[in-house]
C-alpha cells in the first residue's frame, strides 16, 4: 500500500532497492478512518508521523468563530505531518476528507533513518521543502489571484499531483470535495464557489460528476490560472 508514497519519491530522485526497504519498515501500523474525523489536534502532542496510504487530507485552522481554512490537500502517498518528527506538535489539525487509510511511522524509526541513511534524509527534506512550496503557493492564490483563477490553479495542481502516483484517466480524476470544502480551500463562499465553478462550466474548461472532475481543455485551463508546475519540482535530482 506504499506504492503511490514510492511513486513520488522516485519521480524526483533514485531510490536503491535497500532504501525501498528502510521506507517499507517505517510503517508501524495501519488503520482506517472515517470522513471528517480529526487526526491531529493543533497542540496535540506527537510521536508518530502519519502517511496517507490511501484517501485525501486537509491541513486546516479554524477560527474562534468557527470559520475554516484550508491550508493544503493531502493526496494517497503524502507525509501529512512529515515536520511534526521535529517540532512535536503541530499549529494545525489535520482531518480526513474521505475514508483514508493511515500508515503511522513512529519518530524513533525517523531518528533512525536520519542517522543511518543521509540519501533518505535528504528525499525527506526534500519533501517538506515541496509541501511547504504548495502552501507558499496557496497563499499566492488567496491573496491575488481572481476567484476564476484561484479555482482552476487549484484543478491543475491536483491534476498534476495525482498524475504522479497514477489516479487519473486522461483528463479525469477522482474530486470528492464538497463545495462547502472546496469554498474553505479557496477562501469563497459558496455561493461564490458555485457560481465560478458554473463559469469554468460555461467556458467548456470542466464538467463535474459522480465525485469526479474532468478537465475538458487542460492548456486553456492552464492559461487562466497562470499555472506553472514548477513549484511541484515534477524532475529528478541528484540528492
Amino acid at each position: 500500500m506504499i506504492t503511490a508514497h514510492l511513486k513520488k519519491l522516485r519521480l524526483r530522485t533514485s531510490i536503491s532497492p535497500d532504501e525501498e526497504r528502510v521506507i517499507r519498515g517505517l510503517v508501524s501500523e495501519t488503520k482506517r478512518f472515517a470522513p471528517d474525523t480529526v487526526l491531529v489536534r493543533t497542540g496535540q502532542q506527537l510521536q508518530v508521523s502519519m502517511l496517507a496510504l490511501d484517501g485525501w487530507l486537509f491541513r486546516s485552522k479554524d477560527l474562534p468563530t468557527g470559520e475554516r481554512q484550508v491550508l493544503e490537500i493531502h493526496l494517497p502517498g503524502d507525509f501529512a505531518d512529515l515536520h511534526g518528527f521535529t517540532l512535536k506538535q503541530l499549529d494545525h489539525d489535520i482531518i480526513t476528507v474521505t475514508e483514508t487509510i493511515i500508515g503511522f511511522v513512529p519518530h524513533e524509526r525517523l531518528t533512525e533513518l536520519t542517522n543511518a541513511h543521509p540519501h533518505l534524509t535528504r528525499v525527506y527534506w526534500l519533501s517538506t521543502n515541496i509541501d511547504a512550496a504548495v502552501t507558499r503557493e496557496m497563499a499566492l492564490s488567496l491573496g491575488q489571484r481572481s476567484a476564476l483563477s484561484r479555482m482552476a490553479h487549484l484543478f491543475c495542481e491536483l491534476r498534476a499531483r495525482l498524475a504522479i502516483i497514477g489516479r487519473t484517466n486522461g483528463a479525469s480524476f477522482e474530486f470528492p470535495l464538497t463545495q462547502r470544502e472546496l469554498a474553505e480551500c479557496l477562501g469563497l463562499t459558496v455561493v461564490h464557489v458555485n457560481r465560478t465553478l458554473q463559469e469554468l462550466r460555461r467556458m467548456g474548461l470542466v464538467e463535474t460528476a459522480n465525485r469526479r472532475l474532468t478537465i475538458l481543455d487542460l492548456e486553456r485551463l492552464e492559461a487562466v490560472a497562470d499555472f506553472d508546475p514548477g513549484y511541484l519540482q515534477l524532475h529528478r535530482r541528484q540528492l
